[in-house]
């Protein structure tokens, strides 16, 4: 068992114990890694053990528990051994990834407290030309030290915001800004209060660190300022505030940029609440003698604009394009220049070429100091970047950097500029602006310093900024033109001049107050004001908070959770100063995390409630940065760049980089809407997937799908989805897993390419009929599943299964890139459809190895169904385990997958169990027969406990499905895909066919049903299975079971005879429907079905329930999964098929079934199809009862599923209205009726009163607000 890690990491002080740990690496045949659009043939090993990039190369990892904190700087390697390697043995590893000794690292990787080690070393080096493999190696390691301390943690406490009045405004540069009176009274501030109580807080414009470790306040900070003339106690109109303010730029290293990447403001907040505020304090000079003398400083200046971001992927963002115009000038100025210290310059660039390589040229002055090249790009490489950085002598203090791209006659090609920095050393000469300086030497030698700056007379002050919160100032009291103070030396400090000459101004947004708030000090308290452990927190923005604080309380409800909703707003005012910096998102989390009462109390999940995008910014038109995302520094390669979610789950003191060996302390969901009315649908959703419609035996079926080989290594995507099938079958018997191998169909070449026609019914189908989980492995894209196109956007939007949503696991390439909203996906389409589509994904946003997704699968299957327990996490809590399992957690391609919906969701499977007791009244220990074609069949069972305890108090309906024989299939090898010359085939089983689907009445844990088994069995006897699902009445509680003791085969020679087909009675869409009359273009068929003998739903050849639309008989509708016997009644039974979008006109439908005895009969209806999106049509308007004496209905059919307003306007016979009645139809998309009786009348006016006898006229008015139409039809009624 894992020893938990109960103490922050700071405590961690152990003496070094010396560990030793011995490692194999078992090679293996080379593997070829493929994605949808790439791939590479690598050699391999263990996959449990495996990774590979394209950065990095080949790594061989290892993850084992630990019972301490390891030192990570106390890893020695020993006892290597080597196997030479040939070049051909390298097959397409790039070459520049093997290093030249083993490379190894070896970190701490922590899922909420359990500690484990984590090892990497690159298993292939160049030794002096000769490669080699490493086939094992030794490392010795000891307990210990981190190599950061855990800092940024905060009890509970309240947040500043919690009382007073607050403003703010914001800065977009840093430097001094002046704040006049007029200023804060434009804000708000009421500037007739003692100037001395006046406060400004804010924490600078910079992105927050990325480090869980490194601070960063949890709460706005007060800054010291300077207010001129507050000591009279009166705020002037000539006084005004000095302060120091750190605008939004400047080098963030995390990020490689000198551009925030969220915000292009800095806020400040003021408030006068309390006593007096802080005040700059002098800067204390030391006494002794300077040991270093400092006159000049290293001046920072870039040129950036983010304008283009080039493959729509990652943090970086480009400006300026090379094409036509394929020189560029960028000009700077440092006065008074050492021209005797080399400046360091750095230019970042990136280049698009798909036929030629390409080249940039980088003058200084007139003088090439670089040529810098870019390769040709191919999918998944989107652009390819280049960088120049060296030191060099500037001859002049005014600096031209030219940049000339070179397309080499490719005028599809292009060239980007990122950003040009340069860093050169100048006197410490004022020049009457203002200047921030810093010494690097300074840091590096530890004694007293003496500046002095020139040219001063104009210089009042210099403010010591290295804590921007506590600027220190020290005073130029004689204007000397040489300025001179000391400071204390060996650490960096940053400098300001101030002068009147230069004061900055602040700006300021069109709302500037700011509300109370105290997310820190109110989370934890509950509706009695008494702390209480949060469970899961919702982040919303304001324009979706009704729907969020919905789903909150659906979870309450179902889950009895404690849900917080959060705001954006409020994380950004209280934990980024502001700024909607995403780690705001992530500390406010953490905070939550760490001040549980308890490590087993800590929260749980968490929900980002809005859609997200690439574009922090808004630049890009129709963006969806509604709760925002991390995204990778990689922004070239849909491979290796990678947006996550994963970021806001990881709470240990050593993450936050998202490194590898990171590991997920919080299941983490994201709701995908786009807008507040998506938002409404998909909650919408979720309540119904809870609704007592939504039970049903759909929940007992997995679907698992398969592309199809069209190159020989792609055995692997049939086999492995072949094998969770039927893993997933073994572990949880009750489960029916339903396969589709795409190439077990036959393939059809068309226009448009290979399709598979009929295998993109057979997903349609089998997702209405309803699975629990659907699970796709093979190639896909942002325009759907494989190739082939099995299953499109188009399919996504059309597909109807209300109440049965499925969680569709889909880890393929790209199948949910969400983040461009310029290109929806099929996975944004699965997820947002409201009349079916998916509960949740777990899929991918970025191209991702087959053999990553093997892995994966393999893993996933294993948490999402539990194997071994009935005590099944979330949906969300399955993927964040699978993520930190030993066998995925190595993958830098984890971070790929993400899970859609509601992370507090569990998946609804039913609990256990239920039992077949016996066969024909014989206990079914005692019965030895198989069932028999024509026999007539009697099972009994039994509602159990998950103990196994007999439930005599469960009352409701069971649904029982008996199934033959499993059946051998094979794939057709339709591309003749060979191995070694063999066609490739997969040989795999399915589950049997229907024999008999129906319900009965479970009273008193007890129920037993009857059916006759079709002569369509296979004849050879065999295991058959039966399965169950029960739903108790009057309560929400669902259990299955399930029973393989049966066998199935033979015949029953002395069956009575039956010659007589079923009856069937159509309608559409309602069973008031009489033929002929009027549908929309989704109508839905109902067919009543009866037969002495019952209907035949085996499959066998020329036997299923079809359905013929105008006589095409050569694309049938196959109806038997759909077709289900009534309660405690075999003979009698109901299908309901949706159609899709049928063409507008009459139609005529013909239903054919056949009995258990082969009989079969046919039936036929008329309908007219009218389009609901270009007309409103009524038809069959009347009144039932008519006659009447106090109640009447007023019926009419529509083709519209829209909700409809109603009026009825009844006058008498010479033309007087006596009564209007007004109303609506039920619309929505559960709604398939075409029949409205939604308006009833008693006979009375207006006023109340009975109206007399007699003849009255009616006029019926329809309206559909969405066509902006209206009809109407009069009619005739009588009251007796």
């Amino acid at each position: 068992m894992k020893k938990k890690l109960l103490l922050p990491l700071l405590l961690w002080s152990f003496l070094g114990f010396s560990q030793q740990k011995q490692f194999t690496i078992n090679w293996d045949e080379p593997i070829t890694l493929e994605t949808s659009t790439d791939q590479i043939v690598v050699p391999s090993f263990d996959k449990k053990h495996f990774n590979f990039t394209y950065k990095k190369g080949l790594i061989y990892y290892a993850l084992w528990d630990e019972n301490s904190i390891v030192d990570e700087n106390s890893v020695a390697l020993s006892q290597v051994n080597y196997v030479n390697l040939t070049t051909a043995d390298l097959k397409q590893l790039p070459l520049s990834t093997i290093p030249e000794a083993p490379v190894l690292k070896l970190r701490n990787s922590i899922d909420r407290d359990d500690v484990s080690a984590y090892l990497e070393i690159s298993p292939i080096i160049n030794d002096n030309g000769i490669y080699k493999k490493i086939t094992s190696f030794t490392v010795d390691y000891e307990f210990g030290g981190l190599s950061r301390s855990a800092q940024n943690t905060q009890d509970i406490t309240n947040s500043v915001l919690s009382i007073g009045t607050w403003h703010r405004f914001y800065v977009d540069k840093s430097g001094v800004f002046r704040l006049s009176r007029a200023f804060l009274n434009s804000i708000g501030v009421n500037t007739n209060v003692d100037p001395r109580n006046i406060k400004i807080y804010g924490n600078g414009g910079a992105m927050l660190p990325v480090a869980n470790d490194e601070f960063y306040p949890f709460d706005l900070t007060e800054n010291a300022i300077q207010i001129v003339g507050e000591e009279d106690g009166v705020f002037n109109n000539d006084d005004y505030i000095l302060f120091y303010a750190e605008g939004p730029t400047g080098f963030n290293e995390d990020s490689d940029t000198n551009l925030n990447l969220y915000s292009d403001k800095s806020y400040y907040y003021v408030t006068t609440q309390g006593g007096f505020g802080k005040r700059m304090q002098s800067i204390d000079e030391p006494d002794d003698d300077p040991t270093l003398e400092v006159n000049t400083f290293e001046d920072y200046q870039f040129y950036e604009v983010d304008e283009t971001n080039l493959a729509k992927i990652g943090r970086r963002w480009f400006g300026e394009r090379f094409d036509i115009e394929n020189e560029q000038d960028f000009t700077f100025s440092f006065p008074n220049l050492v021209s005797s210290e080399p400046a360091r310059v750095r230019v970042i660039t990136a280049g698009i070429s798909e036929t030629t390589e390409t080249s940039m040229q980088i003058l200084l002055n007139g003088s090439l100091v670089s040529t810098l090249n870019y390769v040709i790009i191919d999918d998944p490489i989107l652009a390819d970047g280049a960088t120049y950085q060296d030191q060099v002598n500037l001859p002049s203090s005014d600096v031209l950097v030219k940049l000339i791209y070179n397309n080499n006659s490719n005028p599809s090609a292009f060239g980007y500029l990122d950003f040009i920095s340069i860093e050169a050393t100048r006197a410490l000469t004022f020049e009457g602006s203002q200047i921030i300086f810093k010494k690097d030497e300074v840091a590096l030698n530890p004694g007293v310093v003496r500046y002095a700056i020139s040219n001063a007379n104009n210089v009042q002050e210099v403010w010591d900024i290295t804590d921007k919160y506590n600027v220190r100032r020290i005073l130029n009291t004689d204007s000397s033109s040489n300025f001179e103070f000391k400071d204390v030396a060996g650490v960096a400090k940053r400098y300001l001049t101030v002068t009147n000459l230069d004061y900055y101004q602040p700006l300021r947004d069109a709302n500037t107050s700011v509300a109370n708030q105290n997310i820190k000090g109110t989370i934890f308290q509950n509706a009695q004001g008494e702390f209480e452990d949060i469970d899961y927190i919702i982040v919303a923005h304001n324009n979706y908070i009704t729907q969020a604080e919905r789903l909150a309380q659906i979870n309450r409800n179902i889950y009895n959770l404690n849900v917080k909703v959060v705001t954006l707003n409020e994380i950004y005012h209280e934990f980024s100063s502001g700024n909607p910096d995403i780690t705001a998102i992530r500390n406010m989390v953490k905070y939550v995390y760490n001040n549980a009462s308890s490590p087993e109390n800590r929260i749980k999940y968490l929900c980002l409630f809005g859609d997200a995008s690439y574009d922090y910014k808004d630049r890009i038109s129709n963006n969806t940065n509604i709760v925002p995302i991390w995204n990778s520094v990689e922004s070239f390669s849909l491979t290796s760049s990678f947006i996550s979610d994963d970021y806001y789950g990881m709470m240990d003191d050593n993450e936050g980089f998202m490194q590898i060996q990171d590991r997920l302390d919080i299941a983490v969901g994201r709701i995908l809407a786009d807008t507040p009315q998506r938002a409404k649908e998909l909650v919408d959703k979720i309540e119904g997937y809870y609704a007592e419609e939504a039970y049903g035996s759909w929940r007992n079926n997995f679907i698992v799908i398969s592309d199809d080989v069209d190159k020989s290594w792609e055995t692997v995507l049939q086999g492995t989805t072949d094998a969770i099938g039927d893993e997933v079958t073994n572990e949880k018997p009750f489960v029916n897993s339903i396969k589709i191998h795409t190439d077990a169909f036959q393939q059809q070449a068309t226009a448009s390419g290979q399709r598979y026609p009929e295998v993109n019914k057979a997903i349609k189908d089998a997702i209405e009929v309803g699975a629990l989980v659907v699970n796709y492995f093979g190639h896909g894209g942002e325009d759907g599943l494989s190739g082939e196109r099995i299953f499109t956007k188009n399919d996504a939007q059309d597909i109807r299964n209300v109440c049965k949503f499925p969680l569709f696991v889909t880890v393929t390439c790209e199948y949910t890139k969400f983040d461009n909203p310029q290109r929806l996906t099929a996975g944004e389409f699965t997820y947002w459809n409201t009349e079916g589509g998916s509960i949740a994904l777990i899929t991918t946003t970025r191209q991702i190895f087959v053999t990553i997704g093997v892995s994966f699968n393999e893993v996933l299957d294993q948490y999402l169904f539990s194997y071994g327990s009935n005590d099944y996490p979330t949906m969300a809590e399955a993927l964040r385990l699978t993520k930190n399992d030993d066998g995925v957690v190595g993958s830098p391609q984890k971070s790929l997958v993400f899970y859609i919906g509601d992370p507090a969701m569990k998946l609804a499977f039913p609990d256990p169990q239920i039992q077949l007791t016996a066969i024909n009244d014989i206990p079914l220990t005692d019965f030895n027969e198989p069932l028999k074609a024509l026999d007539r069949v009697k099972m009994s069972g039994q509602i159990l406990s998950e103990s196994g305890s007999f439930l005599s108090n469960y009352n409701g309906i069971v649904t029982a499905t008996v199934f033959d024989k499993n059946i051998a299939r094979q794939t057709l090898g339709n591309d003749n895909t060979t191995d070694n010359g063999t066609l490739i085939i997969l040989d795999f089983e399915t589950i049997g066919e229907t024999l008999f689907k129906g319900q009965a009445t479970v009273t008193n844990g007890e129920f037993d049903f009857e059916f006759v088994v079709p002569r369509d069995i296979g004849i050879p006897v065999g295991p058959g299975k039966v399965s169950f699902y029960a739903k108790e009445e009057n309560v929400l509680d669902d259990k299955a079971g399930y029973n393989f003791d049966i066998q199935v085969g033979g015949i029953n020679e002395n069956a009575e005879e039956d010659n007589v087909g079923p009856v069937i009675t159509l309608f559409m869409n309602d069973e008031n429907f009489v033929s002929g009359g009027i549908t929309n273009e989704q109508p839905t068929l109902i067919a009543k079905l009866q037969d002495d003998n019952g209907i035949n739903t085996a499959s066998g050849i020329g036997h299923d329930i079809t359905a013929i639309i105008d006589g095409d008989e050569t694309n049938p509708f196959i109806l038997n999964d759909y077709y289900q016997a009534n309660v405690d009644d075999y003979q009698r039974g109901a299908l309901s098929y949706a159609f899709r979008e049928l063409e507008s006109g009459l139609h005529t439908l013909t239903l054919k079934a056949w009995d258990v005895y082969n009989n079969s009969s046919t039936a036929e209806i008329e309908f007219l199809v009218r389009d609901k999106d270009e007309e409103l049509v009524i038809t069959n308007v009347l009144n039932y009862p008519n006659p009447f004496i106090d109640y009447t209905e007023f019926w009419f059919n529509h083709n519209s599923s829209d909700v409809l307003d109603v009026s009825v306007q009844i006058f008498t016979v010479s033309g007087k209205l006596v009564r209007t009645l007004n109303g609506q139809t039920t619309g929505g998309s559960k709604v398939t009726s075409s029949l409205s009786k939604d308006i009833v009348w008693d006979g009375r006016d207006d006023f109340g009163e009975k109206i007399g006898k007699g003849v009255y006229i009616y006029k019926l008015k329809v309206r559909s607000n969405r066509l902006n139409k209206q009809v109407e039809k009069i009619e005739k009624l009588v009251i007796l």
